[in-house]
């Protein structure tokens, strides 16, 4: 095989190159060529073409993003955007590194693969910041849930999610599962980790040190993920369907777990002066961003890379993304001691190269170089647009089909079929299915998990320090309005954290959206990120970090806007944490916050009547935060017995799980407007039960608080509205509807109602 070496690239120009396979346009090539002074070897042009792609590059988000830049400082940040995952103090010398990011199109490509390794690749994040990594999450969106290839798709990601992160020991805390037309083709899975270190372990992925070692330890490198970031993530699928199953990863979370571990052992006894994971773009990643944020440059001799596949060339080494493999920065008298600690938990480590004095990155192959470049022209110096951006042309009649047109029911009979048609819609309906598929309890800390309005997970026995998550986006909301919109999922996080007594810390965030190249879903982004930086802002909240996964359409139909938010909080005591379910017959059932009639992008607008139109709910920050913090004042005093927070399907779907959760129901009056008390989703809600309403009451006016009194719980149905509804008959219809769709020992009928069907007269 011949070498294509930076000599013989310099001695021929005008050679032919792949450019435009490999996902570069032709301005970027030409810059390539500019910066080397040459044409590019076919490594270069490798590494160049996985980290310019958009997935590591952000070239088309970057002019946006920089909006949470600008954010006033926490004083809890202590590491911010531009590493691995932000770290946050949470008091006691403990800091907590949290990150959501997407695997949305391996994961439509090879469903289980695909998710499997979204997981695995969040967690090595957290990893690299020398955290132990100690729960996931996960948001996930699927076509029609009764499409044919929502059926070979959601089983496959559920089982990849659950299987990795239960072979790892990691309990999956919350998360969304939802489904639209929109995702049809391009279903979105979004992976959240969240580690515990103290404040003196924080890592940084930069190589500094001339004559350090460069160590490459974990799994040998293969050809599964070959250019994954640019062929997958950074393109639009055409309407033909999954093709590219050579660019998806393959997991071993068993290889992980023992990398997971050698890691930590490593940190402890102060082996590693940089570190970074090999995800995206693989090798090129870590050998270019470790020496762009390092002080000098790197040599890497490619021939010491072990290998699952000899055949492979210098270039798919280079690209490769097989999964569970880390790159170390490794003082030359701790290299034996490095390597003891990897032999001791069976992970393979080979040394690969050292930081050189100077500025260049460079690479040997068999002798012959094979790529020399300056590394921050790869990894932080890539191309950046301004692209077109168009207001979307139907935006105004969408906003302007308010769904107060839309038939009403007008009996208790027909409020009632309404009722159960969103509560087991396939959004609405119990996700037990999912969820049991997921170990929520391993390493015995998790204090609340799904079907929680937050994942509360305690860091400290002694103490009994903990920290509640929550992961959220409507993404109804954000095709009406995705200013608005942002905002509204930023403000459901926040207000899931706060309802279990938490006090909110920090944001991170998966920026979901189709072509960049297309002005109206620049536009879309544009205003989604402004108004989630905007929200952040008010709600004195920094962001640390997220991720951006455009291209997420088929053809030239893009999914829904979906700015998925994730919210972390800080409990000193887990043990004053507020679950959301009913335990307690005789209660007081209080509805803080106020409700009007906003039905626009509703559950009950879209199920009942598969209708998408109006206004999305107001937001209104300043009473999120004053409802956050008599959420978090009731809980430390003990106050309340439960809170739920109203989101999708509004005061319907809350009473229902609340009351379902451990079978107790209540009786409720709502007052003249039963339908918009049950079905409005007005933002800046919660149901909240007590034993002394008196208390809470008086708290809530002194909080500036708005509090309506529903009624009592107790007995097995939910009386409300001159309806009553047998428990038994509404988990009837809330939990059959997943196992239904996709199989199970509790498969039976749901008791749905087509969209359009309901009698409204």
């Amino acid at each position: 095989m011949s070498i294509d070496t930076v000599e013989n690239a310099a001695r021929t120009p005008d050679d032919e190159q792949p450019w435009a396979e490999l996902g570069l346009k032709p301005d970027e090539y030409a810059r390539i060529r500019d910066i080397l002074g040459r044409r590019p070897t076919t490594a270069e042009l490798a590494m160049y073409s996985v980290m310019w792609s958009e997935h590591c590059s952000y070239k088309s988000s970057k002019v946006h993003l920089r909006r949470f830049g600008d954010l006033p400082k926490s004083d809890a940040l202590l590491v911010g955007i531009g590493e691995n995952a932000g770290v946050v103090d949470v008091g006691d010398g403990l800091a907590v590194t949290f990150k959501v990011e997407s695997h949305n199109h391996p994961s439509y490509v090879e469903p289980y693969q695909g998710a499997a390794t979204g997981v695995g690749g969040i967690v090595r994040d957290i990893l690299t910041m020398g955290a132990r990594p100690i729960a996931v999450m996960d948001s996930l969106r699927f076509g029609r849930a009764d499409a044919p290839d929502t059926a070979r798709v959601l089983p496959g990601v559920v089982a990849g999610v659950g299987g990795y992160g239960n072979c790892l020991g990691l309990p999956n805390v919350g998360g969304e599962l939802l489904f639209d037309d929109c995702y049809a083709g391009n279903p979105l899975v979004n992976a959240l980790c969240v580690g515990v270190m103290k404040h003196e372990d924080v890592h940084l992925a930069k190589a500094e040190g001339v004559g350090n070692k460069v160590i490459l330890f974990g799994a040998r490198t293969g050809g599964d993920g070959i250019g994954g970031v640019s062929v997958l993530a950074s393109e639009t699928f055409d309407a033909e369907g999954p093709a590219k199953r050579p660019a998806v990863q393959v997991g071993d979370p068993f290889t992980e777990k023992l990398l997971i571990e050698a890691c930590l052992e490593l940190f402890q006894q102060d082996l590693v002066t940089g570190i970074q994971d090999l995800g995206g773009a693989g090798l090129s990643c870590a050998t270019s961003e470790l020496a762009s944020a390092g002080t000098g440059g790197m040599h890497v001799d490619l021939d010491a890379v072990p290998l699952r596949d000899s055949t492979l060339t210098p270039a798919e080494i280079l690209m490769s993304e097989s999964q569970e493999r880390m790159c170390a920065i490794v003082e030359p008298g701790k290299v034996a001691e490095f390597l003891a600690v990897c032999r001791k938990w069976d992970v393979l480590a080979t040394v690969i190269g050292e930081v050189t004095d100077g500025d260049r990155l460079t690479v040997d192959w068999h002798g012959e170089r094979i790529v020399d470049v300056p590394p921050r022209t790869v990894a932080h110096e890539g191309p950046v647009y301004e692209r077109p951006m168009a207001r979307p042309q139907d935006l105004d009649a969408l906003q302007a089909d308010d769904p107060a047109r839309l038939p009403r029911p007008t009996t208790p009979a027909e409020l009632q079929a309404h009722w159960l048609a969103v509560v087991s819609s396939p959004d609405g309906a119990d996700k037990s299915w999912v969820t049991e598929q997921y170990d929520r309890y391993v390493r015995g800390n998790t204090v609340l998990a799904q079907p929680e309005d937050a994942g509360v997970v305690r860091l400290d026995e002694e103490s009994n320090r903990g920290i509640a998550l929550s992961l959220d986006g409507n993404a109804r909301f954000a095709r009406l309005d995705p200013y608005t919109g942002a905002k509204l999922n930023l403000a459901e996080a926040y207000r899931n954290v706060a309802a279990t007594g938490a006090k909110p810390l920090a944001v991170t965030n998966c920026l979901n959206f189709g072509s960049p190249e297309n002005p109206e879903v620049m536009w879309q982004f544009a205003e989604a990120v402004r108004g989630l930086a905007d929200g952040c802002r008010e709600l004195g909240l920094p962001v640390t970090g997220g991720n951006v996964s455009l291209y997420n359409q088929t053809g030239d139909v893009a999914i829904n806007p979906t700015p998925v938010i994730g919210v972390l909080g800080v409990h000193d005591d887990v043990r004053t944490r507020v679950p959301a379910g009913w335990r307690t017959a005789g209660e007081t059932v209080l509805l803080l916050g106020e409700t009007k009639a906003e039905l626009g992008g509703s559950a009950w607008a879209s199920v009942v009547h598969g209708h998408l139109g109006g206004r999305p709910p107001a937001v209104d920050l300043a009473a999120e935060r004053a409802l956050a913090d008599l959420l978090t004042a009731l809980a430390g005093q003990g106050l309340v017995g439960s809170a739920h927070d109203l989101a999708d399907g509004g005061l319907a779907q809350a009473l229902t799980e609340s009351a379902l959760r451990y079978g107790v129901g209540a009786r409720l009056a709502l007052g003249d407007d039963p339908f918009t008390a049950l079905f409005s989703e007005s933002a800046g809600r919660v149901l909240v039960t007590t034993s002394d309403p008196g208390a809470v009451k008086t708290a809530a006016q002194w909080g500036g608080v708005p509090v309506t009194e529903l009624g009592t719980t107790g007995g097995d149905a939910l009386e409300v509205a001159g309806l009553t509804l047998p428990l038994a008959e509404l988990r009837a219809a809330w939990s059959a509807t997943l196992p239904a769709l996709f199989g199970g020992p509790e498969h039976s009928t749901p008791l749905t109602v087509p969209a359009g069907t309901v009698p409204t007269s």
